[in-house]
């Protein structure tokens, strides 16, 4: 599959199957998020697989927008660890992280896994249920799993703003 494809094709998953992940499944997520490009290749995210009926009951403590997923994983950055740009002090972690979840999402709609990228969750709580330790920073939630037969995109997955709303140019 080509690249715009992939991207295009992707959407918000939000009905899954009730199956947990297979682990070559999330092995190859997992592969994918190793080889997302970092500041300085740091490397400051953490991954919080969530798999067995346990956490996904525990996730229902942290987010209403779990959509019954089987699986979710927690993207979370090390503080301590992020590069720091000079100018202002700004963290590249925040950045790492996002970009790393955009690999995971983007493999596990080419291996036929749905994924929504959760940001309406309770980080507080996810540090309750999970034991996540204060240096990480919970990013990002995708909340996975393999989408039910009538899983579709909502309806405004493929309405774009014009191109030249969002995109300009200088000197040309």
């Amino acid at each position: 599959m080509d690249f715009l494809k992939l991207a295009t094709d992707r959407y918000s998953v939000r009905s899954f199957e009730n199956k947990h992940l297979e682990k070559d499944d999330i092995d190859k997520i997992l592969a994918a998020a190793h080889v997302a490009p970092t500041g300085c290749n740091n490397q400051p995210h953490r991954i919080l697989v969530m798999n067995t009926d346990e956490s996904a009951e525990k996730l229902k403590n942290c987010t209403r927008s779990h959509f019954n997923a089987p699986c979710a994983m927690l993207i979370c950055y090390n503080k301590d660890e992020s590069w720091v740009r000079r100018y202002d002090g700004a963290l590249s972690a925040p950045v790492d992280a996002a970009i790393v979840t955009t690999h995971m999402m983007l493999m596990a709609h080419s291996i036929g896994v749905g994924s929504c990228w959760v940001m309406s969750f309770d980080p507080f709580k996810m540090r309750e249920e999970y034991n996540i330790p204060e240096n990480l920073e919970p990013l990002a939630l995708l909340v996975m799993g393999y989408p039910t037969a009538d899983s579709k995109p909502i309806d405004m997955h493929s309405t774009y703003r014009p191109m030249d709303d969002l995109v300009f140019y200088e000197n040309f």
